[in-house]
């Protein structure tokens, strides 16, 4: 998330949102979006099953958007969290005070929150439904993301039959994320639905790689899967597994019987990976309603696209689904038949299952979260995450005053030309605004002919006159490419000096076509600054976006675009 903080967001305390909005007419009054940092603490509450990565993951983000934290971890595995955040305050690598732990009850926090703070929840959905309906936190209107365990489902596709790479991917997957964490993750397989005709097929498949799962003491060589993170737990999961049992059969493991390696299974929190299998799941409530979190899964089957969808839809909303299949199309009517119920999905065939993360694994990249049990609430998905602790605020007023509060040009702001060319200034030097109107230059019959010959684009219409009937061209036109490439021979400045080198262009656009003997000129403007973090054996510098009018004889505009440059600073050349 750092390393995509520096990428991505600007150098301030702030953080422009999307594109400026024209709503007037002659676009002296316009409208912008910026996003502030919350002027309070995110609270993160989090689960037994992830007392270090949980907390990690949340406070990334907040971190990034300006926002300290207070870490809630689960009592039972708190001793975790408690070392790695002792870890991360003696380092210093975080500012004083950023990062805070309380141990045991939350007692009266709630009542010290105001709407500037944010509480995130990961755990049951029960607990999380009971503090998300705190009077507090109904009261004050705080932001409330609630991340809950879920009925998580894979699906086999028809085309995947036993003797595909595809089926043994199936198998391995849904075998893995039953025994990871000994099926104490809230993105784990619940329920495996298969089609009608390979159920058996994969029963067995899977029970046999079951078997091959050792449980015991981790520290154990050869041992696979550990124990449960207590005795509760186990009580829980067998009391659901009960439940689930008056609408399956168990088809691989035992309720009350586990052989453990180098431990005692009566002393230890042991419990047997169970397969079970719901032979008509359209029916009962129990597969689709019914959590035991830990090595259970439920095999269901289906008899079509439609019902394997509608078996998809029935956990009512969970935070991964996947599917593996070799059949694109068959991916494709699941994706969105069922996304509306699923937070993350992931396909996986042979193509992508060297470097697939699986289904079981939530990247700071993508988003995590999912719809109705799985909580409603959303986090990580890089940049995406660091907005749930900012406060968008829509701005409205001149372009000249909205660019000096965010610090970007906006097109239709006043411009400040200067004798000194732009690209003679260092880095530090350069403003917001500053700009270069240049000279100007006609277009030639020769600058198309020239342009095809070293392009080797000989489109009709810059070349054939006779072909432009029918075409949305009055007469030849130049190249887009030469339109650019003369306006860059108009704004640059050929000395060596301050700029480094082109970075690239972004947002171009060919507005309307440049004929022969048309005038273009440039109206080049500094819109935005970045500061580059300096590494070994460079140049300090930073990166300037320039905004690029390119306009005609009339003062209309024929192109825009974004030039980016690599430019020193001064500071070095002292």
């Amino acid at each position: 998330m750092a390393s995509k903080g520096r990428r991505e967001l600007p150098d301030e305390s702030f953080y422009v949102d999307g594109n400026m909005e024209m709503i007037s007419k002659t676009g002296s009054f316009v409208g912008h979006h910026i996003c502030v940092p919350l002027e309070g603490v995110a609270v993160h509450i989090n689960a037994f099953n992830f007392p270090v990565w949980g907390m990690l993951e949340k406070i990334a983000v907040n971190l990034l958007a300006g926002v300290p934290a207070i870490v809630k971890p689960a009592t039972s595995t708190s001793y975790l969290t408690e070392l790695v955040v002792k870890e991360i305050i003696e380092s210093k690598i975080l500012p004083e005070g950023s990062l805070q732990l309380i141990c045991g009850s939350v007692g009266d926090l709630f009542k010290h929150l105001t709407c500037q703070d944010v509480v995130t929840f990961t755990g049951s959905a029960k607990t999380g439904r009971m503090l998300k309906s705190s009077p507090e936190i109904i009261n004050n209107s705080i932001r409330f993301n609630m991340e809950a365990d879920s009925l998580n489902c894979s699906i086999l596709g028809p085309d995947a039959t036993p003797d595909t790479e595809e089926f043994k991917l199936f198998i391995k997957e849904v075998t893995r994320e039953m025994t990871s964490k000994a099926g104490q993750k809230c993105t784990a397989i619940r329920r495996t639905i298969v089609p009608e005709n390979m159920t058996e097929a994969v029963i067995k498949a899977v029970s046999e790689r079951l078997k091959g799962n050792v449980i015991g003491d981790p520290a154990v060589e050869g041992v696979r899967m550990g124990p449960l993170a207590s005795k509760d737990q186990v009580k829980d999961v067998k009391a659901n597994v009960r439940q689930l049992l008056n609408a399956c059969e168990m088809v691989y493991g035992d309720l009350d019987k586990v052989e453990v390696v180098g431990a005692d299974s009566e002393k230890g929190s042991f419990i047997s990976s169970m397969l079970l299998y719901c032979k008509d799941p359209m029916k009962p409530s129990e597969p689709h309603s019914i959590e035991a979190f830990g090595p259970v899964n439920t095999v269901m089957p289906y008899r079509s696209t439609e019902e394997a969808i509608e078996l998809a839809k029935m956990g009512k909303g969970s935070l991964v689904g996947s599917i593996v299949t070799g059949d694109n199309n068959f991916a494709k009517e699941v994706v969105l038949g069922s996304a509306s119920m699923h937070g993350r999905m992931v396909i996986i065939n042979q193509e992508c299952a060297a470097e697939s993360t699986g289904h079981g694994s939530p990247l700071a990249h993508l988003v995590h979260g999912g719809p109705g049990r799985a909580g409603g609430g959303e986090e990580m998905g890089g940049i995406r995450g660091v907005h749930h602790y900012m406060q968008r605020t829509a701005l409205q007023g001149s372009p000249t005053t909205l660019t000096k509060i965010l610090n970007t040009y906006l097109p239709g702001a006043a411009m400040k030309e200067d004798v000194i060319h732009p690209f003679r200034k260092y880095f530090e030097e350069i403003q917001v605004g500053d700009t270069l109107i240049t000279h100007k230059r006609t277009v030639g019959e020769a600058d198309i002919v020239n342009f095809a010959g070293i392009s080797g684009d000989f489109f009709y219409a810059h070349m054939d006159e006779t072909s432009l009937e029918g075409s949305i061209f009055e007469k030849r036109v130049a190249h887009g490419y030469f339109v650019i490439s003369a306006a860059a021979g108009l704004f640059v400045d050929p000395k060596k000096g301050p700029v480094l080198a082109n970075y690239g262009l972004d947002n171009l656009r060919f507005i309307q076509p440049v004929y022969i003997g048309d005038t273009i000129q440039v109206k080049l403007t500094c819109q935005r600054k970045t500061k580059k973090d300096k590494r070994e054996g460079q140049l300090d510098q930073g990166v300037v976006e320039w905004y690029v009018q390119v306009v005609n004889q009339k003062q209309e505009i024929v192109a825009l675009e974004t030039v980016l440059t690599l430019v020193a600073c001064k500071e070095q050349q002292a």
